[in-house]
């Protein structure tokens, strides 16, 4: 597979960014979690769903990432598809990434 070049403007902006990304997604899967806690299912039942959930979430990109800059598009592509940010997060970041992204994201990811 071919390396793609990340610029270093692209990559400062990232990385200045990750961090609140990663809190304001891990803030949403708390308060999914309260939800699940505070539900009226019986108490076994509350609690195998969020060990099921956490679980999961512990494994995506918006919770712990590789934050090398060889896998940035592919976290940028992750946080993306598991909700973490929004198309609009990418504002900012050069045309040349988003336009590598929106073709990922339209050729290879699920």
């Amino acid at each position: 597979m071919q390396r793609i070049e990340i610029n270093e403007s692209d990559w400062k902006l990232y990385r200045s960014r990750i961090a609140d990304w990663q809190e304001t997604f891990m803030e949403k899967l708390l308060n999914e979690y309260m939800a699940i806690i505070n539900d009226k299912k019986l108490p076994s039942e509350r609690f195998w769903e969020l060990h099921d959930n956490i679980k999961e979430d512990s494994t995506k990109t918006g919770v712990i990432a590789r934050n090398a800059r060889s896998s940035m598009i592919q976290n940028i592509l992750n946080l993306l598809q598991e909700g973490a940010i929004t198309d609009e997060d990418l504002e900012g970041f050069s045309d040349d990434l988003i336009e590598r992204i929106k073709f990922m994201q339209d050729n290879f990811v699920d």
